[in-house]
């Protein structure tokens, strides 16, 4: 594994809309590499603080240089366990959802097809079933669910057959090469395996479970004026946040800062194309 960059996702924009009380206090749901949580803490001053948690353990590994700040603290969690955790009200907090960089090119973690590894996908290699197991463990018509609802993959069907006439599937260059045989040969505009990962690792980490479950409990503990940045990356984690946050507007005390999502602005697209499907939505709480 090399020493993989990770850059911050619509760094400006987060710090434009999240930080709006230099001593207040704000929470990084998804620390990842800190680049979020360190532009904040740049900016803190007095009383200011944060707190950050994530549930991958390299991500406390790279927040260990951050604890000698005395306005920064870390809790090695995943976000939906980690709101009830936290006992005071929020001036903002920030979910930047999905899988970072160094995740992705970490072939031991098996999140890309790009290089072979074993099939893992979890965030936190030490809780659930890795992809593998969660492969072996369904039958084929769930895992054709699982494939088309969380990856949008039209061939689910057809992909699950191929998977459970493979098994053991236990490397990702072995689930990639499936997936390629099952489509038809022809151009593809994405990689045939792309869907199929995305659906995996939606389902061994419960990510959509768990983004549903923590919007409205952290919404909560923010103060009056208080701000929620979510930042997502594809159309299933987006609809989530779009249907939450209306629904908090509709049950009165929010209103919508975004009418419409911010994405990310074609000069840092061309830079970082990791970033090129970002949407960004943001709530804030009424003054009472």
């Amino acid at each position: 594994m090399g020493d993989w960059v990770h850059v911050p996702v619509m760094l400006e924009e987060v710090m434009s809309h999240l930080l709006n009380d230099r001593e207040g206090t704000y929470w990084d749901g998804t620390f990842g590499r800190g680049g979020h949580s360190m532009a904040l803490l740049s900016q803190l001053m007095g009383l200011g603080k944060l707190v950050a948690s994530d549930r991958d353990p390299l991500a406390q590994a790279a927040a260990e240089p951050l604890l000698e700040n005395p306005q920064f603290s870390f809790e090695p969690c995943d976000f939906a366990n980690m709101v009830a955790k936290i006992p005071y009200q929020l001036n903002g907090f920030l979910l930047d959802l999905g899988v970072s960089t160094p995740q992705l090119r970490d072939a031991t973690r098996g999140f890309s097809f790009q290089e072979d590894g074993p099939l893992d996908m979890r965030m936190d290699p030490t809780q659930g079933m890795s992809a593998a197991e969660l492969i072996d463990a369904t039958s084929e018509r769930e895992l054709a669910d699982i494939i088309y609802q969380y990856g949008e993959e039209r061939l689910s069907r057809r992909i699950a057959k191929a998977i459970k006439e493979n098994r053991p599937v236990t490397r990702t260059a072995q689930l990639a090469d499936i997936c390629r045989m099952a489509y038809p040969r022809r151009h593809h505009r994405i990689h045939p395996a792309t869907r199929t990962f995305q659906a995996l690792r939606i389902a061994v980490n419960r990510e959509l479970d768990q983004l549903a479950d923590v919007i409205p409990r952290a919404a909560a503990k923010l103060k009056p004026g208080g701000r929620g940045v979510i930042i997502s990356f594809h159309s299933l984690e987006d609809r989530i946040v779009k249907r939450a946050y209306k629904a908090l507007v509709a049950a009165g005390g929010f209103r919508l800062i975004t009418k419409k999502p911010l994405i990310p602005s074609e000069e840092e697209a061309q830079r970082n194309p990791a970033a090129r499907s970002a949407k960004m939505r943001v709530i804030e709480r009424e003054e009472s």
